[in-house]
């Protein structure tokens, strides 16, 4: 399980060193999208495996579904993480991010986050504030 936030760079050579307590249990291989909210997704390998089968077989006679699922799939990029735990993260993910060199690797369950470090605070910030209405909603669904 991925929990935690951590304050990261992105080397001149595009690099990203993941937080080392996660690199076990994402194991070598590692699969990056486009995420929500501006931000990537990062997946170990099986666990990629499983979300791409569901959207594999989602419905593609809606077209939010095949926008979604479009995204979402030839937006990722298989990539292999170094012996010092970076992965190169591409110029097309890089930008869809708006990632600059101080990025935050958030750990979300079964996921990790990239977000642009900026971004990132700005977005904690307004759901810090919000947290009271995302509880009482969550309550709603049996959830908390």
């Amino acid at each position: 399980m991925f929990i935690g936030e951590y304050n990261h760079n992105i080397d001149p050579k595009k690099r990203l060193a993941l937080p080392s307590k996660f690199r076990k249990e994402l194991g070598k291989s590692v699969v990056i999208t486009r995420g929500l909210d501006q931000c990537l997704f990062v997946y170990p390998r099986k666990t990629w495996e499983e979300i791409a089968e569901k959207l594999g077989t989602m419905p593609i006679g809606e077209a939010h579904t095949r926008s979604f699922v479009r995204i979402m799939l030839a937006g990722a990029i298989d990539t292999t993480m170094d012996s010092q735990g970076r992965i190169l993260v591409p110029d097309y993910l890089k930008e869809y991010a708006a990632l600059a060199r101080n990025v935050v690797v958030a750990g979300l369950y079964n996921r990790l986050e990239i977000w642009d470090e900026a971004k990132w605070q700005s977005y904690k910030n307004e759901a810090e504030q919000n947290t009271d209405k995302i509880a009482e909603e969550l309550g709603k669904l049996g959830v908390y």
